[in-house]
C-alpha cells in the first residue's frame, strides 16, 4: 500500500479501540449533544422568570396607581378583589413597618407554601431531580424565602427600597419547596408601599414539564442509538471479525480448507470484501498446489537424466573398450544439455508469472515483430527443407500491449515447434490480423496435428508430444506451457484446431485485446 493511502487510512488517536466501541461512541456522542439542551431549559426558566417579575412589578404599579385613586374605604375590598384575580397577595405597609392592609385579610388565600418534609416521595425525587440539573448546568439558585410570622416591613427589603426611593423594584426567592417566589413592591403616596407577592409555582411546573419530555426523548433516543450500534456492531464488526479470523487461519495454514465466509448475500462494502478474500484464498490454494505440484514434476524430470548420468559415469571406470567409453561420454554429453536444458526452462517457467506481473507493457505491433524474427527462423526452417509463409499485415493494425521479447517468446517457440512436426518440404503459413477487437495470429504446420484429446494437455508442464526420430531429451517438455503463461499473462487466449482447409496439420490460434496504434 503507498504511503499516502497508509497516511490516509491511520487512526490518529482511535485506533486503540475496536469497530464496536467506535460505533457506540460516535452514537453516545450525539446523545451528548441532545443531552445539552437541559442548558436550554436553564435558559427558558431564567427567561420565564424574569417575564413573570416584569409582569408582577407592572401590577404593583397599576394596583398603586389604583389604590391611590380608590377612595379609603373602598381600598380593603379593591384590594381583595385585585388579589383574587391576580392569584397574588397584596399587602400595603406603612412607613413605620406595621402592615395595614392584605388581600388575604377576609378571602381566600391565593397560594400556600408547601412544608417539603411533607410532600409525597414523587415532589421530593422530582426536587432532588431539580437540584441535580441545576447542579450539571451550574444555575444560580435563588435566596430561600426567610418566613415573616410577624408581617413587618422589615423582612422586605425591596418593599423598604421602594418606599425610601419611591420606585418600585423587584425580588426573587426560593419557596421552601423549591418554586420561584416573586415579590414586586411599589411606592403609594402618603408614605405607604404596595407589596405584591407570588408563589410562581407554575413556572416550576412548566420546566418539570418539559424536562420530562425531554426525558422521554433522550431515553428512547439512548435506546434507539443502542439498538443501531448493536445492530452495525453485527451488520459490519462481526463479519469482519470472522473474515480476519479465516485469513489468520490462512497465514497459519494449519488447516487444509479453510471456510472463508463468501456472504452471498451482503451486497455492500463487506460483501464485496468477502467476496475478495475468498477468492484470494482460493487463488492462494491453487497457487500453493500447482507450485508443490510443479515442485514434483521437477523432480521427476530431473531424476531420470541424472539417473542416466550416474549410470553412464559409474561404468566409465569398469569399461575398457575406447569405443564403448565414446558412446558413454556422448550420454553424458546429451545428459548435461538435457539437465541444462531443463534447469534453464524452469527456471523461466518459476520467475515468468513474477516477471510478468513487473513488466510495464508497451505497444507491439505483432506484424512488425513476426516480420523481424523471420530472419531467424527461415534458416533452421532450411536445414529440415521446411518453408514459412507470413501474411503480413497492414501497419498499425496488428497492435498489442505487451512485452516484445516475451511475445517473441511465444511465436518463437510455437514456430520451432511447427518446424518440428513439419514434414520435408513442408510449409508453415503464419498470419496476423485484427478482428473486431482482438488482435489473432495464426501458425499452421503440415505435421500430423494434435489429436483432439490432446488438445488441453498439451500446454502442461512437462507434458511432450514429440516427432517420431527425434532424439530423446532434446525438449523439456516446457516449451507450450511457457507460451500460454506469457499468453495469458497478456490477457490473451491460445488454442489449437485442425487446419481450415482440410489437410492434416496443426493450427495454433492466439488472441490478444487489440489497441488502437
Amino acid at each position: 500500500m503507498p504511503r499516502s493511502d497508509e497516511r490516509e487510512l491511520a487512526l490518529r488517536w482511535s485506533g486503540r479501540l475496536s469497530l464496536t466501541q467506535r460505533i457506540l461512541a460516535v452514537n453516545i456522542f450525539a446523545l451528548v449533544i441532545l443531552a445539552g439542551s437541559f442548558f436550554y431549559l436553564d435558559s427558558y426558566r431564567n427567561r420565564a422568570t424574569e417575564d413573570r417579575l416584569r409582569q408582577i412589578r407592572t401590577e404593583a404599579q397599576l394596583i398603586a396607581v389604583a389604590l391611590q385613586a380608590t377612595p379609603p374605604d373602598a381600598r380593603k375590598p379593591l384590594l381583595n378583589r385585585l388579589g383574587q384575580e391576580s392569584g397574588t397577595r397584596l399587602r400595603v405597609y406603612a412607613a413605620s413597618g406595621s402592615k395595614r392592609m392584605d388581600s388575604w385579610a377576609g378571602a381566600p388565600a391565593t397560594y400556600t407554601l408547601r412544608n417539603p418534609a411533607m410532600e409525597p416521595w414523587d415532589k421530593q425525587a422530582a426536587r432532588v431531580l431539580d437540584a441535580l440539573v441545576d447542579a450539571v448546568v451550574g444555575a444560580e439558585r435563588p435566596p430561600p424565602l426567610v418566613p415573616d410570622p410577624d408581617e413587618n416591613l422589615a423582612n422586605w427589603p425591596e418593599a423598604r427600597i421602594a418606599l425610601a426611593h419611591g420606585r418600585s423594584t423587584v425580588a426573587f426567592r426560593e419557596a421552601p419547596e423549591g418554586s420561584p417566589f416573586l415579590s414586586a413592591a411599589a411606592p403609594i403616596a402618603g408614605d405607604h408601599v404596595l407589596l405584591v407577592t407570588s408563589n410562581a409555582r407554575d413556572i416550576r411546573t412548566r420546566v418539570r414539564s418539559e424536562r420530562l419530555t425531554l426525558g422521554f426523548i433522550l431515553a428512547g433516543t439512548i435506546l434507539l442509538s443502542v439498538l443501531l450500534s448493536l445492530f452495525l456492531a453485527r451488520t459490519i464488526a462481526r463479519p469482519l471479525r470472522r473474515l480476519a479470523r479465516a485469513a489468520h487461519r490462512v497465514r497459519l495454514g494449519r488447516a487444509r480448507e479453510v471456510d472463508v465466509p463468501l456472504l452471498p448475500a451482503r451486497r455492500d462494502e463487506i460483501g464485496l470484501l468477502a467476496r475478495a478474500l475468498h477468492d484470494m484464498t482460493h487463488s492462494l490454494r491453487y497457487r500453493i498446489d500447482a507450485t508443490e505440484a510443479f515442485a514434483a514434476d521437477v523432480t521427476h524430470e530431473l531424476k531420470n537424466p541424472l539417473a542416466s548420468l550416474r549410470s553412464a559415469v559409474d561404468s566409465l571406470d569398469r569399461v575398457e573398450d575406447p569405443k564403448l567409453r565414446a558412446q558413454l561420454l556422448d550420454v553424458v554429453r546429451n545428459d548435461v544439455v538435457r539437465l541444462d536444458r531443463l534447469v534453464v526452462d524452469i527456471a523461466e517457467v518459476s520467475r515468468l508469472d513474477a516477471e510478468l506481473s513487473r513488466a510495464r507493457f508497451e505497444s507491439v505491433d505483432l506484424g512488425h515483430l513476426v516480420e523481424s524474427l523471420l530472419g531467424l527462423w527461415e534458416p533452421r526452417a532450411a536445414e529440415r527443407g521446411v518453408r514459412i509463409a507470413f501474411a503480413r499485415p497492414r501497419v498499425g493494425t496488428a497492435v498489442v500491449q505487451g512485452e516484445e521479447s516475451r511475445l517473441a517468446r511465444v511465436f518463437d517457440n510455437l514456430v520451432d515447434n511447427a518446424i518440428s512436426f513439419s514434414p520435408e518440404g513442408g510449409l508453415i503459413e503464419i498470419a496476423a490480423a485484427r478482428i473486431d477487437q482482438d488482435v489473432v495470429v495464426s501458425i499452421e504446420d503440415e505435421g500430423p496435428g494434435v489429436p483432439q484429446e490432446g488438445r488441453e494437455a498439451i500446454f502442461n508442464r512437462f507434458h511432450s508430444i514429440r516427432p517420431e526420430g527425434e532424439a530423446f531429451g532434446r525438449h523439456s517438455g516446457l516449451g507450450l506451457a511457457i507460451v500460454k503463461a506469457i499468453v495469458e499473462g497478456h490477457d490473451g487466449r491460445i488454442m489449437v484446431e485442425d487446419r481450415h482447409d482440410g489437410r492434416t496439420g496443426a493450427r495454433f490460434v492466439i488472441r490478444f485485446p487489440g489497441v488502437i496504434a
